[in-house]
């Protein structure tokens, strides 16, 4: 999918290979953000088409690993199922300890995830994106697959930017790509791939679909 950019940002640099193409899973170097670069990509839902719930629901239903028998009965979930899988995962994602410096939750509602975010960036004055955004300072909210709608929230210092890609069937997209100094989740193995040492050049990837940032207005 050949990149279009409105800016420029250095010299001409070749994608890396992904053995997977899911659009989260491919990291680069800020210095590929150019027109003409191209590589393979699909972007996906990990919600698909979950809904948020009100905050008292949320609030109503249990959120740990320990309690996931009653959580998979009060979703209707069967346990062997793929869904109760997947969210047996969330929750271990969720009650994993945060990075260095690094804040974090899992939002089960739109208000708890506002509330998250105000606290994270030290303001009221926030706007949510998916496609645009300037700052450096952020709270990264990712979608997980759930019964209902549940974000991984965190603090994170990244440069972002909005990218028009052109897929070989002309579907266009605008994603938005986001660039690491540190060794985020995920990152660390993407500087061995690049051969890049940790923190020495910004490591980049675009966000799933699905996924917010929010910024200081």
């Amino acid at each position: 999918m050949p990149i279009h950019r409105q800016r420029r940002t250095g010299g001409k640099a070749a994608l890396p290979a992904a053995s997977e193409d899911n659009v989260g899973s491919i990291f680069f170097l800020e210095k590929s953000l150019q027109p003409g670069s191209t590589m393979t990509l699909h972007f996906t839902c990990a919600t698909a088409g979950a809904s948020l719930l009100p905050h008292q629901v949320a609030d109503s239903i249990p959120f740990s690993s320990s309690k996931l028998p009653e959580i998979l009965s009060r979703l209707s979930v069967d346990p062997s199922s793929e869904m109760a899988s997947s969210i047996k995962k969330t929750l271990v994602e969720c009650e994993s300890k945060a990075l260095p410096g690094e804040i974090k939750t899992c939002a089960t509602s739109l208000e708890s995830m506002v509330d998250f975010a105000m606290s994270g960036l030290k303001s009221k004055n926030l706007r949510a994106v998916s496609t645009s955004v300037k700052a450096s300072e952020l709270v990264a909210c990712h979608a997980q697959g759930y019964s209902y709608a549940v974000f991984h929230c965190h603090t994170t210092t990244a440069s972002a930017y909005t990218v028009s890609l052109v897929g070989a069937d002309g579907t266009k997209v605008q994603a938005l790509a986001a660039c690491h100094m540190d060794a985020a989740s995920g990152v660390e193995e993407a500087y061995k791939k690049l051969s890049v040492k940790p923190g020495s050049v910004p490591v980049c990837h675009f966000l799933p679909q699905d996924d917010l940032l929010w910024a200081r207005v």
